[in-house]
């Protein structure tokens, strides 16, 4: 264990991790850092003033985060915190602070799952493409993490608000996000959650660096993994050929096959892969626009995600049939134990469990995050339905006609942008940003 810190340190400092096509060998399992109240490596980093209560989670004395912090705006939410824009006291530097409610963490597997979480993120700090951790907090109410402030926004909006994007800029972006990946698997860390949502950008610039931010669903790898988890991905089938793979180069294909290779033998590494020609900076990556078709479909991706819950949540509300209604309601009230009208992050797991469920405490906590539209911490009785509701049912020209007029406020036979936002507004889906972005996606006439 004492190696892997003295590891640690020296890649926080140096930045430097090895690359080479030799870097192939499997980490050694690693041992958690100790959590402690702050990151240990930033001399600039402050004391925090302590009380005579010890905090549950970090098992350290209770820290009142505003003696140090000027909390100011609310950058998002999620599942279980806020996160807020905060100014150090000492230095007026900004950071991000995501805030937990500790009362959102009911077990024991949930405080393990944020001590993880936050002995990760001291293992991995310092290097270039992850989010810099600043350090951790806690209060009677809340666990508040303090990291680096990323404030151009998420890669994914990144990459969807370009009107043209190039092999090159993408292979980029690609080369940051496989830095991650080798720097994790360098350390010992599997991420389990790649994807753009879940990078930042550094800044507003055109060029600026992107960081990864959320390892909620990172693990410490151990010496044998569950061969399930991949079975999925093994049996999967490769297609290169439909669109719109017919437009991408040979070189970005041949990387993709590489690192998808179902033999884990003939598969790259992450060291690999930075070194593959079309990775490589100055590398054959092509300057030639991608096929707008392929951002389209991503924007598309998230805005009919996010109208698909909308019309959905509305047929919830009108089923026809009576006996479905009780149905649905029975099965409610069977996961609701406490009657509260709400199903907490819990009452779903146990629910689950009761109905002979395998699912891990990962793929419970997306499915919690998918159903709670409203990202309230808890499930309603119509974000219930509509998550559970069969997909037929959207299907059906009379539900799909019942969504249109709910929408249709004056009955003219047009959705207007005004009607749409009214109905995203009452239903919780977005803040302005996120229902401007659908309605100018919907609205393709621009009447």
């Amino acid at each position: 264990m004492g190696i892997c810190q003295s590891l640690c340190r020296c890649f926080s400092k140096s930045h430097e991790i090895p690359v080479s096509s030799s870097s192939d060998s499997p980490p050694l399992p690693y041992q958690p850092l100790t959590v402690s109240t702050s990151g240990g490596q930033n001399p600039s980093f402050s004391k925090a003033p302590s009380s005579s209560q010890t905090g549950t989670i970090l098992l350290k004395p209770y820290v009142d985060i505003t003696s140090l912090y000027d909390l100011r705006k609310e950058l998002g939410r999620g599942q279980f915190g806020i996160t807020y824009l905060c100014i150090e006291k000492a230095t007026k530097r900004e950071y991000a602070c995501k805030s937990i409610s500790r009362r959102k963490l009911t077990t024991d597997k949930d405080v393990d799952d944020v001590r993880r979480e936050i002995s990760i993120l001291q293992h991995l700090t310092g290097q270039p493409n992850i989010v810099e951790f600043k350090g951790a907090y806690e209060d009677a109410r809340n666990l508040h993490l303090v990291m680096e402030l990323c404030s151009g926004g998420e890669l994914f909006d990144r990459i969807t608000a370009k009107r043209s994007y190039s092999e090159r800029q993408a292979s980029s972006i690609c080369r940051q996000i496989m830095n991650v990946v080798h720097a994790c698997h360098f350390m010992g860390v599997m991420h389990r959650d790649l994807k753009p949502e879940n990078f930042l950008m550094v800044s507003k610039d055109e060029d600026s660096q992107i960081k990864a931010t959320d390892f909620g669903l990172s693990v410490f790898i151990e010496e044998e993994t569950d061969k399930e988890i991949f079975k999925a991905v093994s049996e999967g089938n490769l297609d290169l050929k439909s669109q719109p793979w017919p437009t991408i180069s040979e070189g970005a294909k041949d990387l993709i096959r590489k690192m998808l290779a179902r033999d884990p033998k003939k598969r790259i590494t992450a060291a690999q892969a930075l070194e593959h020609p079309w990775m490589k900076e100055g590398g054959e990556a092509s300057d030639k626009p991608i096929d707008s078709a392929v951002l389209s479909r991503l924007k598309q991706f998230r805005v009919m995600n996010k109208l698909k819950k909308l019309a959905l949540k509305v047929i919830a509300e009108n089923l026809s049939s009576e006996e479905e209604k009780k149905g649905l309601q029975q099965m409610f009230n069977n996961i609701d134990t406490d009657g509260s009208g709400t199903i907490t992050l819990e009452e779903l797991r146990d629910g689950l469990a009761r109905l002979g469920s395998k699912l891990t405490e990962p793929e419970i906590k997306q499915l919690m995050d998918a159903a709670d539209v409203d990202k309230s911490g808890t499930i309603d009785y119509i974000e219930f339905v509509t998550a559970t509701m069969h997909r037929h049912r959207l299907d059906r020209e009379d539900n799909i006609r019942k969504a249109f007029n709910y929408f249709d406020k004056d009955s003219n036979g047009f959705i207007t942008r005004d009607e749409l936002r009214q109905a995203m507004t009452q239903y919780g889906m977005g803040d302005e940003a996120t229902i401007d972005e659908v309605i100018e996606d919907v609205d393709t006439d621009k009447i």
